[in-house]
């Protein structure tokens, strides 16, 4: 049987040894300004230079955080070659250009973080992992939902044997995102933007589905117009396993007078056991942690309930950068490498088909024909 503190370990992430890797972030907004920054400097890091659309919002960063130098245009970063490491925070439509200008320099870079999604289409994303492949640069996808401390703490369980074979695992999430004034206009909102977490998670718990069902609405908040506002989905496995998420960005009209009922929760049932969680994020600034409760039929009915200090926001962003400069140090695979990645991609790709015609959609039919 595994023990309370076994599970509270393996909620951290593996750290570099070296802490003088030099990180240029590209993009000053509210996840550098209050969470990647941050983790990075709690974690000993330096964080070398920033850069954003607007100079004055980079010069404010930097000032803030003691950031030694600011950028006048994101072209100026990239072009810095004491930069060997570049974090890329900016909106999905803008992030593949720049990435591609960081591929152009002399030196080439150690390694890439960039934000979820990588592309707005499975094409686009497959062109940069191979670009990055071919030049040695090794990329990384920031899918910061992976560190979250109860979800990594349940990937351990899993591992474990704790629960035996997993039965069914659900996410139903009742929270009100904050949309960025860039998710207008994009060819997808709650997929590619917020169930993307949720899709990712299943796939680090439990590998990509075989079929996918999926339907989705309009939110009736957010004014102007998408598809994919609320979002249901059923993951098959040819194993017999079953996943469903419920992405739910209305939760009733909370802020509209009525009451609230706001909170993500996760279960995992298996044969010998069952786990369930919660996610702090969204009490967000308030600091709650998130949670694992757990228990197997060898406990006699006993629940285990590991606990802990730490936050997704912005605690998790350790991990993320932490796993790519691991992979820089051992010259590995980074945890969430880009090609890894792909796969999450065409887990969203499928909810949006499957969304659309009525039909199940296998995601490796889609990848398939952008794999080398």
């Amino acid at each position: 049987m595994v023990t309370r503190e076994e599970i509270e370990a393996a909620r951290l992430p593996e750290l570099p040894l070296r802490k003088d890797f030099r990180i240029g972030c590209l993009g000053a907004g509210f996840i550098v300004r209050d969470c990647h920054i941050p983790a990075y400097h709690s974690a000993g890091w330096k964080v070398q230079g920033v850069a954003s659309r607007r100079e004055a919002t980079a010069v404010a960063v930097a000032k803030q955080h003691g950031i030694p130098k600011v950028y006048a245009s994101y072209l100026e970063l990239i072009q810095d070659e004491e930069i060997e490491i570049l974090d890329v925070a900016v909106p999905p439509d803008c992030q593949p250009d720049l990435i591609r200008q960081a591929l152009k320099r002399k030196k080439p870079l150690k390694g890439i973080l960039a934000q979820k999604p990588l592309a707005m289409s499975i094409a686009e994303a497959a062109e940069l992992v191979h670009q990055c492949g071919d030049q040695g640069v090794k990329l990384a996808v920031n899918h910061n939902m992976r560190y979250d401390q109860s979800i990594r703490a349940a990937k351990f369980l899993l591992q474990s044997g704790e629960l035996g074979e997993v039965v069914l695992a659900t996410l139903d999430m009742r929270a009100i995102p904050h949309w960025m004034p860039w998710s207008e206009g994009l060819r997808s909102l709650s997929t590619f933007i917020m169930s993307i977490h949720h899709l990712d998670t299943f796939r680090y718990w439990l590998g990509t589905p075989d079929r996918v069902l999926a339907s989705t609405r309009p939110d009736p908040r957010t004014r102007f117009p998408h598809r994919d506002g609320i979002n249901l989905y059923i993951l098959e496995y040819d194993s017999g396993v079953r996943a469903s998420g419920w992405d739910d960005v209305w939760t009733g009209p909370a802020r509209e007078g009525a009451g609230k009922d706001i909170g993500i929760r996760w279960r995992i049932e298996g044969t010998l056991g069952m786990a369930r969680g919660t996610i702090g994020w969204p009490s967000y600034p308030e600091k709650t942690p998130s949670t694992l409760d757990f228990t197997s039929c060898s406990r006699q009915g006993e629940w285990v309930t590991p606990r802990w200090n730490e936050v997704w926001f912005p605690d998790a962003f350790v991990g993320t950068m932490a796993q790519l400069l691991v992979a820089v140090e051992k010259n590995s695979t980074p945890a969430i490498s880009g090609l890894d990645n792909l796969e999450t991609l065409a887990l969203c790709e499928a909810v949006m088909q499957s969304a659309e015609t009525h039909q199940a959609v296998n995601p490796r039919n889609l990848l398939e024909p952008f794999l080398r």
